[in-house]
């Protein structure tokens, strides 16, 4: 009995890694523009070694561009996995009352993924590679506080947000353990919330948390890691910030 014990717990095993997503999200943008010849750039990461870099620029007082790259590439003993993802979108934003900043964005974006499984012998098991592409649109808001952090005798102006993006997501050219297989798509809603804490001049701390759903049960392409990221953000036209 040991054996077929052993065989139906390494199956479920095997099903239970099978269950991670290829799709890892990177965190959606959200720059905040409110003049033309604005620069907005930011670095950040998560536990999951996740590393994205955002810029974007303010072609006119209400026209930006923005662009994303992330990357994740981790290695443990049940797999290993690599998914390298840019995107670039084109948006629309202006400055409400009361220090507010509404933006939409609309673009789209590409890249590839792969993973290898390994078993308890350490093993490749099983291979999963492809392509992904998404179309996505996005909405951010954001205010700042009336009240500022008071730490070390300074007070730190905090800005805070939420961003809302609906995305539809293909895995392409999928190969499975090297052979063609189906490929997936989903719909995917991204809420999140960020926070923002200016440390000095144009340099703030951001803290980005949320969530993904998937509108579609799927195997291998689906919403199966939350959004955190903590990093650095610069604004490089310190004089278009939303103190004035």
């Amino acid at each position: 009995m040991k054996h077929p014990l052993r065989a139906a717990f390494s199956l479920a095993l095997t099903g239970l890694t099978g269950c991670t997503s290829l799709y890892f999200p990177p965190p959606p943008h959200a720059p905040l523009l409110t003049h033309q010849g604005e620069f907005y750039g930011a670095v950040s990461t998560n536990q999951h070694n996740n590393y994205a870099l955002q810029g974007a620029y303010a072609l006119t007082n209400h026209l930006g561009v923005a662009g994303t790259f992330s990357s994740l590439h981790t290695k443990n003993d049940a797999a290993t996995k690599n998914i390298d993802f840019g995107e670039a979108s084109l948006g629309y934003f202006t400055r409400l009352s009361d220090k507010r900043v509404l933006e939409v964005y609309v673009g789209g974006g590409g890249g590839h993924t792969d993973r290898i499984e390994r078993n308890e012998a350490q093993i490749a098991s099983r291979t999963l590679s492809g392509s992904l592409s998404k179309v996505f649109a996005q909405v951010n808001y954001a205010r700042k506080k009336r009240d500022n952090i008071h730490l070390f005798n300074r007070d730190f102006p905090l800005t805070y947000g939420a961003a809302l993006r609906l995305s539809y997501m293909q895995l392409n050219n999928f190969h499975l353990d090297g052979l063609p297989a189906p490929g997936e798509n989903n719909v995917f809603f991204e809420p999140i919330t960020f926070t923002r804490t200016q440390i000095a001049g144009p340099v703030q701390l951001q803290l980005i948390s949320g969530q993904i759903f998937g509108f579609r049960s799927n195997k291998f392409l689906k919403a199966a890691n939350s959004v955190f990221q903590i990093g650095i953000v610069i604004n490089l036209d310190k004089n278009t910030t939303l103190d004035e």
